[in-house]
């Protein structure tokens, strides 16, 4: 079959024959149909994070093409959407609803006596995230899929595997964000604005947005933004404290640099709380005045996938779709040949896109 390669750090994805292992135990082979390009999978394309050669993707949605002898939750043809959670189904934390916290992810995985799914001249290739969307099929253990409704077009679909979940999850499951809270987002990228769906969902009060880019400002206001920042004419914080004089109740930072981070704190109200989603490198920090986290009864946590029970969480997400309430439309800004992939990457550097995806194979 075809797939993208990475065959070392920062030089691209090449596009080569690759040889997928048949089903065995708990996996599933499914036919993809969608991958998106997610910014997630370039610092493993440009850091040494995971072993090379490897084939990455994460966003990817299909058809059930074969399945193992122990699948018992899906069926050939079901349409389904990878989760890049590892989950093993089991652990205290996997049977309380935690399953992005699971403890023993890699039991998603084969055993290093088994054969590779993933070879090309048969030297094993590294699985990114238990997935390598990146390829005409993909094999993967059934607690890493979602089943779909048939009627969900499987090219949004596949954006429900990060993107949406990510930005949407951080609202309604990490923040809770309550019906009249307020909600300030930086960035407005393709994770951002499902953050933006996700805080219109939960009745947010005031959604505000800041950007750097107009175009993605505009996208904000469709998908449900109450105001706009653009953070390259005004100051941030100061514009933030004239909407809300007593502060935001909750701050997201999709972005991931020191300095929009700490603007997120100075700009909480009494008790409330910055999530950080983004990161722009794996090496940046945040500087916290203690006393004044005491003071102000803040709190700073990392956020994870949106702490999503997808197997929940994705049905949940497609139906809100179908029924017109949870826009995915407009998050697919281009559709692409696989071939295509590293032209992909480069045309989302200048935010005019919010997400590509790959439907040639």
């Amino acid at each position: 079959m075809k797939a993208l390669v990475l065959n070392a750090l920062g030089r691209g994805f090449d596009v080569e024959d690759v040889d997928i292992a048949a089903p065995m135990g708990r996996e599933v082979l499914i036919d993809v149909q969608a991958s998106g390009l997610c910014h997630t999978d370039l610092p493993f394309a440009t850091h040494d994070i995971v072993p090379t050669p490897a084939v990455l993707g994460h966003e990817v949605a299909g058809v059930v093409a074969e399945i193992g002898a122990e699948v018992a939750q899906f069926r050939l043809g079901d349409h389904v959407v990878g989760s890049l959670a590892q989950s093993c189904g089991s652990c205290a934390r996997c049977l309380s609803g935690r399953s992005f916290q699971c403890q023993y992810p890699e039991s998603t995985l084969r055993q290093p006596t088994d054969p590779p799914r993933l070879s090309r001249h048969g030297v094993a290739l590294f699985q990114g995230l238990g997935l390598g969307g990146f390829a005409e099929r993909a094999l993967i253990h059934e607690n890493q899929l979602a089943l779909l409704p048939k009627d969900m077009p499987l090219v949004q679909a596949a954006l429900l595997g990060c993107g949406v979940v990510t930005g949407a999850g951080a609202i309604l499951n990490t923040a809770g964000v309550s019906a009249g809270d307020t909600v300030v987002i930086f960035g407005a990228g393709g994770v951002g604005l499902n953050a933006i769906s996700g805080a219109r969902i939960a009745g947010a009060s005031r959604i505000v947005a800041i950007d750097i880019q107009s175009k993605r400002l505009e996208a904000a206001k469709r998908f449900g933004a109450t105001d706009v920042i653009d953070s390259t004419k005004t100051k941030p914080v100061e514009a933030v404290r004239g909407l809300l004089p007593g502060g935001a109740d909750h701050v997201f930072d999709f972005v991931g640099l020191k300095a929009v981070a700490e603007q997120g704190l100075a700009m909480l109200g009494v008790g409330g709380g910055l999530y950080l989603v983004g990161v722009a490198t794996p090496e940046v920090s945040l500087d916290l005045n203690i006393f004044d986290a005491i003071g102000g009864q803040k709190r700073v946590q990392g956020v994870n996938f949106g702490s999503t029970n997808f197997k929940r969480d994705i049905p949940m997400y497609a139906d809100l779709y179908l029924q017109g309430r949870l826009n995915l439309d407009d998050l697919v800004s281009k559709r692409i040949a696989l071939r295509d992939v590293n032209d992909g990457y480069a045309a989302l550097k200048d935010g005019s896109l919010n997400r590509i995806v790959v439907t040639s194979f």
